[in-house]
């Protein structure tokens, strides 16, 4: 399934949760991630990300769809983390 994964944490967890994305998905900017995730790996980053999360002060939202291609992005301005399919 491709993601799309936003948060808003408190200043003191934000940096670990910057890190904690990264290892399952794409930054795209400030808080944004996207990238095609297995739900087997989304569990276990939702697992890990509770866990860093007070859930009375931070949230943590998630779109989801099939494919990447269900979905029309559009970047105005400076895009933040230019994806490349290069290998």
């Amino acid at each position: 399934m491709y993601i799309i994964l936003v948060y808003d944490m408190g200043q003191k967890r934000v940096g670990k949760m910057l890190k904690l994305c990264r290892r399952y998905l794409n930054w795209i900017q400030n808080s944004v991630f996207e990238g095609e995730i297995t739900e087997v790996k989304l569990k276990a980053l939702l697992s890990e990300a509770k866990a860093i999360m007070n859930k009375h002060e931070d949230s943590l939202i998630i779109f989801k769809s099939r494919q990447e291609k269900w979905l029309e992005k559009e970047v105005i301005g400076q895009e933040k983390n230019e994806l490349d399919t290069f290998l």
